[in-house]
């Protein structure tokens, strides 16, 4: 099924390979990448064995064999990389967040609907096969009535101030960042998996390092490489390193969010614990393939990712038998395989089984909301 596309992947930083490698795995053919220079996309062509490298991202739209573009750039480039190539008839892939602000994300969405082209967000953690498991449970009802959704997401990779990237750049990434950067996967899994749909926010953030130690050349991300002080100057940074949300969700459900980059020996922990009236469910990135179900009367269960253990939708996400863990990459592989199938099969958006630009619409409209918040201390409702 998947033969018959032809894609590229725009961005050649941590995230882009990891598109590659997964197209790959699906059978699609990857026929070039672009960087931010045409050195850096030679570069990264011959790094990753493909056939082309764009000297631009004009070029790379105007290469008629590519049904579909992956644009793992800089959040600053997502609107206006993503708007050209929906203008020039590519499907798009778009890392998160969408864009920068909610009026972008809102006229990508009018505009994809216009289009009738696939328009989809890199939320990727929706995958690990336990969570799709524990949304078929929800909706089966064994849960029964949810009274609460808490966890974190926490990494230690910006823990100290010499620790930079252009994510801690507001102009770059946006005035957000440990919530939009990892929070907004989530806020997302979590809306996806139950269902819930958040009322109202209550944000306090807190910037840990307001000066950081930025290297005069480049240094990539997750690299671990450390520089002399006479190699660094300081910059101002003004994006959030760590901080908490309370939610609200309609129908009453109350929830509560801890999202740091700077959180020692955490390097990249996801977790939730959703509470019901007759059972809960818990689960954490760093054991992805076990699901704690959480019993009142009689003892705790704690499943692991089997075939024949899981219902449909979770053993369709899962490549591997029980036994047989399933990680990071594996989330993009099925992801895209959501992606690429509902082109295929020729779906419409509220039919597919991929996070849509609806989906990224709808978390930067929750990112603007806990600004707000946390700027004026106070509930914000989500419109």
């Amino acid at each position: 099924m998947y033969e018959q596309f032809t894609v590229a992947v725009a961005g050649t930083g941590f995230i882009g390979p990891v598109h590659v490698e997964a197209l790959r795995r699906l059978g699609i053919r990857v026929k070039g990448v672009l960087g931010s220079t045409p050195q850096k996309s030679e570069a990264a062509r011959k790094q990753l064995g493909l056939e082309h490298a764009y000297a631009s991202f004009e070029a790379m739209l105007a290469d008629e064999e590519l049904q579909a573009v992956h644009l793992a750039v800089p959040n600053v480039l997502h609107y206006d990389y993503a708007k050209g190539a929906l203008l020039a008839g590519k499907h798009v892939l778009c890392e998160k967040p969408l864009a920068m602000h909610a009026r972008e994300t809102e006229e990508l969405v009018a505009l994809a609907r216009s289009t009738g082209l696939a328009a989809g967000v890199a939320y990727n953690t929706r995958y690990y096969p336990l969570n799709q498991e524990a949304k078929t449970r929800i909706e089966n009802g064994a849960l029964g009535e949810i009274y609460s959704v808490v966890g974190s997401y926490v990494q230690d990779w910006l823990l100290y101030d010499t620790d930079y990237n252009w994510r801690v750049l507001a102009e770059q990434g946006g005035q957000l960042r440990a919530i939009s950067d990892i929070g907004t996967h989530w806020m997302d899994l979590i809306t996806h998996i139950t269902g819930l749909e958040v009322e109202a926010v209550f944000a306090d953030l807190k910037t840990v390092h307001p000066i950081r130690k930025r290297p005069k050349g480049e240094v990539r991300t997750f690299s671990g490489e450390q520089l002399p002080p006479e190699a660094l100057e300081e910059v101002p940074v003004t994006t959030d390193d760590c901080g908490s949300v309370l939610f609200r969700f309609r129908g009453g459900a109350r929830g509560m969010l801890w999202v740091s980059q700077t959180t020692a020996g955490y390097k990249n922990c996801e977790r939730y614990e959703i509470a019901g009236a007759r059972q809960s469910l818990s689960w954490s990135s760093v054991h992805p393939n076990e699901l704690l179900i959480g019993h009142r009367n009689k003892p705790n269960e704690l499943l692991y990712k089997d075939w024949a253990l899981v219902g449909e939708r979770a053993a369709f996400y899962a490549d591997y038998p029980g036994g047989h863990n399933e990680g990071f990459a594996d989330t993009f592989k099925q992801c895209f395989k959501a992606f690429y199938e509902a082109i295929a099969r020729g779906l419409p958006p509220e039919a597919a089984q991929y996070p849509t630009f609806m989906d990224g619409h709808r978390e930067v409209l929750l990112c603007d909301a806990i600004l707000q918040s946390h700027r004026n201390q106070r509930w914000v409702n989500v419109h």
